[in-house]
């Protein structure tokens, strides 16, 4: 399984890497994150690439 981190996000979509956080806060159906250890949390790739491609599918 691939786990990418809130700044692998925001590059990806081109937004701060705060983004990610707020919409896992206040949008439903966002992915949420996984703490993998203390200090270390992160979101599931596939999770992520779900959650696009559905964002996709209502734009069309």
């Amino acid at each position: 399984m691939t786990y990418i981190s809130d700044k692998q996000i925001a590059e990806r979509w081109g937004v701060h890497r705060v983004t990610p956080w707020r919409l896992a806060k206040s949008v439903e159906g966002f992915p949420q994150p996984v703490k993998l250890s203390a200090n270390v949390t992160r979101w599931k790739l596939a999770d992520i690439e779900a959650w696009e491609k559905a964002k996709a599918e209502v734009k069309a």
